[in-house]
């Protein structure tokens, strides 16, 4: 646990609670109305997250001396991020059964996928090899999806009459019920361009279900998810349905013991597009990723106020590293993510993520005799050193605490047992004896081999953006961050390495600094061609595109309403993704106008796409003498929110105080052991300074220091990770 502040006030009224549900920890993030803050840390408890939340609050609440029942009465303000909805996405496992009704004869768009979803999540060696080279599992079996008769085409025009074949409707709504199915996604080819045959389909779906007096519930894509291509629109919808509502059970718990404990206020989830919404609204599975999204957030924030502009973002946990890139500070917006092998139609935080955290499994490759990591984790259970848990697998967790870089007495504060004999005895067992090495060597191994593959990755994410490390600051957060980040900084040449006293728990700081949004995207086709003049041109696309943003601006009102905010309260942003005519990539720009209904405001949103062209590409490659075409428009509502203080305090000397010296053990370090000091790292004064090795020890994570590393606390009780000379 850490908080804001050295000698915290005696009284202090929390109003802002935000939660990050790891797959192994859950931290909770608490602020009062003055900025200030203190963070908690739980075991994550996958069948029931609240139960995870109420004990983390009350390891944050326990600095302040406040219970939950004297502190959820004042909450202003709650958000939740987790990984639970993503988890039914990455294990194909739902509580619901979800059938299709699509257009006839793309019954087999989910087996067949496209290209690019042939492929995700492998390696690139795994993506030539004949073997591995395969298409993801669906998440709906074929027996479950049934055509309908009818199409529309790429403009919107009826092509095939839906009413001729209405029966086709009842049919397939009937097979669907016969399976038992829970929720029924309608996806037509174009629908996003023209509706009626999804809403008439609905109509005669929800017929037959009360017909039937079935509990069926009827999905539309032009409802849910209005944008193009296929594959990804479906995707999308079937995840709303297959894994976005039965997360409402779990996030109505968390919302259920806020209220329990006297709290007045709506939970709301972090979204992908990096702000926060209702628990009830539409779109759902924006907030399948939140918890690293959270972390972005917290990221940009931090980096606003301490003058960080360009920030290389790493968040290391039990299962996953995830890295992203803050430029000018702002990130990228990915259209077209991909999340559990699954291409998705979402407006999402650019962000790559590996399967490698503290715990990912350890074997030993019989073949090649090698030492392979994850990616597959233990998540919650730790490793075999957690005596409580039936982990039978060696982790990394495992290593650490061999090395003798963990406490065993401290993991988590002493809320969890940890035994390091059975850590030794399973490393011996499972990966050195098979290896003909010692338990130390090949525990080392396994850390060596884990950083030199975060740093790889995290090296490609970089680079493969056109950027080079030395530009970017890297700020390194998660509980297990601070262990790892020497490790996989070494070679890369940031300019510099920072660390927050709060890492553990900077993805729940990231939502408490996330403002309350919610946005709306519908892809359109609207062409302005060079030859037309200003004046046309407005009455036509302008006109066209004012009105997408009117229904769009409608869709964001009526969430809003859901909470009783005001529009006086809603600040409205309008963007559109352009390109020029016969081009295939469009860049996503901000519009200086809520309505382009006159020459000058078309002129004014054209110069800022030329702007925005320019400065991403070059003036050469610019084409205006092609026209431009709108290919997509959005609109995000926001409301602001109280931000988290950053802590500011006095600089004293270099020295830690004696009371943070918490003694010294040996642990491993480049084949030798060493004598290393231990710090309580919340006892460390702005200003202290520190030579490796050392161990700096919170109750919600471990900081290391090896052997030729320095690292400094700043005023804002951020550490600064150097290399001696």
């Amino acid at each position: 646990m850490a908080s804001s502040e050295d000698n915290p006030p005696e009284h202090h009224n929390a109003e802002t609670l935000s939660i990050d549900a790891g797959g192994t920890l859950t931290d909770t993030f608490l602020m009062d109305a003055n900025g200030k803050f203190t963070v908690g840390k739980a075991k994550t408890t996958p069948d029931d997250e609240s139960q995870g939340f109420i004990k983390s609050s009350r390891d944050a609440l326990d600095s302040w001396d406040l219970d939950v029942d004297d502190a959820f009465p004042n909450l202003v303000s709650t958000v939740y991020s987790g990984t639970a909805m993503l988890n039914r996405l990455v294990e194909r496992e739902s509580e619901v059964d979800v059938g299709i009704l699509t257009t006839g004869g793309m019954e087999d768009t989910l087996r067949m996928g496209r290209g690019r979803q042939s492929y995700t999540g492998f390696s690139y060696s795994d993506r030539l090899h004949v073997n591995t080279h395969k298409h993801p599992e669906p998440l709906i079996p074929r027996n479950r999806i049934r055509g309908v008769r009818e199409r529309i085409d790429v403009k919107g025009n009826e092509l095939i009459p839906l009413e001729e074949y209405e029966d086709d409707i009842r049919e397939g709504v009937n097979d669907l019920l016969d399976q038992g199915v829970d929720e029924i996604a309608v996806m037509f080819l174009h629908s996003y361009q023209e509706d009626k045959h999804e809403q008439r389909t609905k109509e005669v779906a929800e017929e037959v279900i009360a017909e039937r007096d079935a509990d069926t519930t009827v999905m539309l894509s032009s409802e849910y998810y209005p944008t193009l291509k296929e594959l990804p629109r479906l995707n999308t919808l079937v995840a709303e349905a297959f894994a976005a509502e039965p997360s409402r059970q779990q996030l109505t718990r968390v919302q259920q013991s806020v209220d329990d404990h006297g709290g007045e206020v709506g939970v709301r989830v972090m979204a992908s597009h990096g702000g926060t919404i209702d628990i009830y609204a539409n779109e759902l599975a924006r907030t399948l990723i939140s918890g690293p999204i959270g972390g972005m957030i917290g990221a940009n924030y931090f980096g606003k106020e301490l003058g960080y502009e360009n920030l290389v973002c790493t968040d290391i946990g039990g299962t996953s590293f995830d890295m992203g890139i803050i430029i000018d500070n702002d990130w990228k917006i990915d259209y077209s993510p991909e999340m559990a092998r699954l291409l998705l139609s979402l407006p999402m935080v650019n962000m790559d993520s590996v399967g490698s955290g503290t715990g990912s499994y350890v074997r030993v490759n019989p073949t090649f005799d090698k030492i392979e990591l994850g990616p597959e984790s233990a998540g919650d259970q730790v490793g075999v050193c957690a005596t409580e848990t039936d982990v039978e697998t060696v982790t990394v967790t495992d290593c650490h605490v061999a090395l003798g870089w963990i406490d065993p007495e401290n993991f988590l504060g002493g809320d969890m047992p940890i035994s390091r004999d059975v850590a030794e005895e399973a490393i011996k067992e499972q990966v050195a004896d098979k290896l003909d090495m010692g338990v130390y060597e090949a525990a080392e191994g396994v850390i060596k081999i884990l950083e030199n593959k975060l740093q790889n990755d995290l090296e490609a994410v970089v680079t493969g953006e056109g950027y080079a490390p030395s530009n970017f600051k890297c700020l390194s957060y998660g509980g297990g961050g601070p262990v790892h980040t020497a490790g996989y900084t070494k070679k890369l040449g940031f300019d510099e390495v920072l660390i927050p006293e709060w890492a553990a728990g900077f993805s729940a700081f990231g939502c408490g600094a996330a403002d309350y949004e919610y946005r709306y995207d519908q892809t359109t086709s609207i062409d302005i061609d060079a030859d037309l003049s200003m004046e046309d041109a407005a009455e036509t696309a302008g006109e066209e595109l004012t009105q997408v943003w009117k229904n769009l601006e409608e869709k964001v009102e009526n969430e809003f309403a859901k909470s009783d905010i005001g529009l006086d309260e809603v600040n409205f942003q309008y963007n559109i993704l352009g390109q020029y005519q016969g081009q295939l990539n469009s860049i996503d720009i901000r519009s200086p106008v809520d309505r382009v209904n006159t020459p000058e405001k078309l002129e004014e949103l054209i110069d800022t796409f030329e702007e925005g062209y320019r400065r991403q590409y070059s003036e050469e490659a610019r084409s205006p003498e092609l026209g431009h075409t709108i290919t997509q428009a959005s609109v995000r509502g926001v409301r602001d929110v109280v931000k988290p203080e950053i802590p500011t305090e006095e600089v004293q000397g270099s020295e830690p105080p004696e009371d943070a010296h918490k003694g010294s053990r040996e642990a491993y370090w480049d084949g030798v052991w060493i004598q290393t000091d231990v710090y309580d790292l919340h006892a460390l004064n702005p200003g202290n300074e520190l030579s490796g090795p050392a161990v700096l020890e919170g109750e919600a994570t471990t900081y290391i220091v090896p052997p030729d590393y320095e690292t400094s606390l700043d005023k804002h009780r951020v550490h600064h990770l150097t290399r001696e000379d």
